[in-house]
């Protein structure tokens, strides 16, 4: 009965993984006093636009100006979704706020569409430079990744590519709590502007393996 009550009582945070990936970059991630609750990634429809799988997706979320904290793509999904509805806080971990946070390199392949010449079966596939990228070093880091990119869906990938270097969001949510580590090669630091909090050595995979640092950032911004 004890358990059932403090459940209960622990208010609901959402998260939202990063591209493709699932609930197992979370593992470290403790908040007291909160309960996970893991937003699905949804197979996408034909042309389907970033706002309307963000309507497809705040489905999931059940209470009422929820708290929703987004890993890289996913810190763009919580973004589209709170222009949907009210949200108390959006925390982003290794993300962006606007189009002009996206490396300019990402963003001329948008323009030029030659973000579809890449073949997605390379993308899915994992090597040292693979590794080097997202800053992964420690067997266990390697594998998780190594599983994240093999289990992503072909189809999905190539709609989520398009939807991150086509994105033409422009106006940062004062809401919004951004985590960014110093040494993220996938998206960096030096393109963020407004941070509120940076990790010393953070890579893109730091909501990993930098969990005990994030953690006690999301206990003082939270409780």
């Amino acid at each position: 009965m004890y358990f059932q009550i403090e459940a209960r009582l622990k208010k609901p945070i959402y998260f939202i993984s990063g591209l493709g990936a699932d609930e197992r970059v979370f593992e470290y991630l403790q908040i007291a006093g909160y309960e996970p609750r893991f937003i699905k990634w949804l197979s996408p429809k034909t042309k389907e636009s970033l706002q309307d799988y963000a309507t497809r997706l705040r489905q999931q979320i059940a209470v009422e100006n929820p708290v929703i904290l987004g890993v890289s793509f996913g810190g763009m999904m919580a973004i589209e979704i709170s222009k949907q509805i009210d949200c108390q806080k959006i925390i982003l971990i290794s993300s962006v706020k606007s189009r002009e946070e996206l490396p300019i390199t990402y963003r001329l392949l948008g323009c030029l569409n030659l973000h579809k010449l890449a073949p997605t079966s390379v993308l899915k596939k994992a090597n040292f430079l693979t590794y080097w990228f997202f800053g992964t070093s420690t067997a266990s880091e390697k594998t998780l990744l190594k599983s994240i990119l093999e289990n992503t869906d072909k189809d999905f990938l190539r709609w989520a590519i398009n939807s991150i270097v086509k994105w033409n969001n422009k106006n940062a949510d004062n809401r919004i709590i951004h985590i960014h580590g110093l040494k993220d090669k996938i998206l960096p630091v030096s393109n963020i502007t407004h941070l509120n909090f940076k990790i010393k050595d953070g890579g893109h995979l730091m909501i990993y393996n930098k969990a005990q640092n994030i953690n006690s950032i999301l206990h003082a911004v939270l409780n």
